[in-house]
């Protein structure tokens, strides 16, 4: 599939029902990242927005980055997920503009990343090429040290925190 391509058939369209978009929101907030597998991508805030077209759901999808490995198996994911519920070829759409931001990640995701043993973004984007002060999800500490730009991602950079030794994963400011 090519960025910004809609898969869409007549193959099940259906009429709206009430409820429907509610239940497909539902069922998007089980679709894990296959990356970071505690966070969906409602929570990571990839999926801009749902409607109904033609017959079935039409989804917008900002990737967390443009060369983001995962893109399509999420794309997949996601089309798979909704086609269990019932919800036949959804079309899925890719949109780059405006760049995803972490601050779209929810309340209930960075509280996920941070038990998951990621520290959550500290602020928003405008901070994106300052250092903040990450503290360390092991043990809270706010004493840790950039270790590398570049961590298990492209989305995370390596710390270690000081206080208890243990390296972890930022989820950094995009």
């Amino acid at each position: 599939m090519r960025p910004g391509e809609l898969i869409v058939g007549d193959r099940g369209a259906r009429a709206q029902q009430p409820g429907d978009l509610a239940r497909a929101w539902a069922v998007l907030a089980e679709v894990m990242d296959p990356e970071v597998p505690v966070v969906s991508v409602v929570d990571l805030g990839i999926v801009r927005d749902l409607d109904w077209r033609a017959g079935h759901l039409h989804l917008v999808v900002t990737p967390t980055y443009s060369g983001c490995p995962a893109t399509e198996v999420i794309e997949g994911d996601i089309r798979q997920a909704l086609e269990h519920a019932g919800f036949p070829a959804p079309a899925v759409e890719r949109r780059l503009t405006p760049a995803w931001s972490t601050d779209w990640i929810s309340t209930l995701g960075r509280e996920r990343l941070l038990a998951y043993g990621i520290a959550p973004p500290e602020g928003g984007a405008s901070l994106h090429g300052h250092s903040p002060v990450v503290c360390c999800p092991q043990c809270a500490s706010g004493d840790t040290e950039l270790l590398s730009e570049f961590g298990s991602t492209a989305c995370k950079a390596l710390y270690r925190c000081r206080a208890c030794l243990e390296p972890f994963d930022y989820f950094k400011c995009l």
